[in-house]
């Protein structure tokens, strides 16, 4: 290829990148700039960086292809014989320490600001839990968990996908905006990463130790992110919204938060009618067991047991000892729905050495109740048993 062909063929690639990356738009590959103090700092350094190397790759690169090019044997080039240039030496190592040292001091200043949550307005603790969030506010008494709230259809492709696909909840974190809000984050079972791009950190939630972090809002708005650590099948299904409001706004919330909890209380006192737990265990087998033992009951092959009746479970002697000790599968490996007791323990304490986790610290008396009640009358189950929360708190 001659000279002008090659030069030719530079441009029409790089004027392509170009027309490339204007078309899916240069912010939507670059570092977010955040809505915290600490992300505008992150922000700034990230791109003070991006051009110091910029203009390092300019000039070495230009360099070498410019001595390529007026340098080349077929010019007849000569290589100049010389070694050992003291001030070169000497050049290319202040010149980079120079560099190194300027972007050292004003990131060394921003990563001790990341790690200074004192003086804090707020305290929110983040629990991981597979597959999904936990917010305690030890400072109004305020507790959730946060799940994915993504219609099932848009995740079976039934449906197309909303805008928000993956990223919406029923319960997002509220903070109020213009606090100095400090995290404490840890795991329940394994290790999970709890990242919101906007606020411009990550922390990993790790079972049995606490990462602290802080963050100040400066304007009202939903902000998304993901767990960022992989921590099982259902890695992908954890989003995290935090909704920030002004302080009015918060104060609002944080009084509805209290009456719905008291409601709740109350609503572990009550006799719940068959029809009532029916459609709440519904809700809270779609938000809780779903991800494990799918909608329709049917499980996954050799990790997760099916609760649709008849179906049959194929799976290590680790996990099916305990199925058959305890009544939930036949002889010939299929599913049938064990005493009512045994039930409550399992959904109660989970069953160790398992994936089946242990939600009584998860879910209320009412939802236990709930759910359960829901488990053996669906997917074929036809018990007919009714579970009242006074029942699971008995079984406490």
């Amino acid at each position: 290829m001659s000279k002008k062909g090659l030069l030719g063929s530079l441009g029409a690639a790089a004027l392509l990148l170009w027309a490339g990356g204007a078309a899916a738009g240069f912010g939507e590959l670059n570092m977010r700039p955040g809505v915290t103090p600490i992300s505008h700092d992150v922000y700034h350094l990230h791109m003070a960086i991006l051009w110091v190397c910029v203009a390092i790759g300019v000039v070495v690169f230009g360099t070498m292809f410019i001595s390529i090019l007026r340098h080349r044997k077929s010019r007849g080039a000569v290589a100049a014989q010389f070694h050992e240039s003291t001030l070169i030496e000497i050049l290319w190592t202040i010149i980079p320490f120079v560099i190194l040292v300027s972007i050292a001091i004003p990131a060394t200043k921003t990563l001790i600001a990341m790690e200074n949550p004192s003086d804090a307005d707020l305290t929110i603790k983040v629990t991981g839990y597979q597959w999904r969030w936990r917010y305690d506010y030890p400072d109004s008494g305020i507790s959730f968990f946060s799940n994915l709230s993504t219609p099932q259809d848009e995740i079976d492709n039934k449906a197309p996908k909303g805008k928000e696909y993956l990223l919406q909840v029923d319960h997002p974190l509220v903070l109020p905006i213009n606090k100095k809000v400090r995290f404490l984050t840890t795991g329940n079972d394994v290790i999970h990463s709890w990242w919101v791009p906007a606020l411009g950190w990550k922390k990993d939630a790790i079972p049995g130790y606490i990462n602290e972090s802080w963050a100040r809002i400066e304007k009202p708005g939903t902000y998304r992110g993901q767990c960022a650590e992989l921590c099982g099948k259902g890695h992908g299904f954890m989003p995290i919204v935090v909704v920030a409001k002004t302080e009015a706004d918060y104060a609002k919330w944080v009084k509805e938060q209290k009456l719905a909890m008291a409601q709740a209380a109350e609503a572990a006192t009550k006799t719940w009618s068959r029809k009532e737990l029916m459609a709440h265990g519904e809700k809270v087998y779609t938000t809780t067991c779903a991800a494990c033992h799918q909608a329709t009951g049917t499980g996954v092959p050799g990790v997760f047991p099916p609760l649709a009746a008849g179906h049959p479970f194929a799976a290590s002697d680790a996990l099916l000892k305990p199925l058959r000790e305890r009544g939930f599968l036949d002889e010939s490996g299929k599913v049938v729905m064990g005493p009512l007791e045994d039930h409550i323990q399992i959904v109660l304490h989970g069953i160790p050495g398992s994936a089946m986790q242990a939600f009584g610290g998860q879910l209320n008396d009412a939802d236990l109740a709930a759910v359960i009640t829901y488990e053996r009358n669906s997917f074929g189950n036809t018990t007919g048993d009714v579970v009242q929360p006074a029942d699971v708190a008995a079984a406490r």
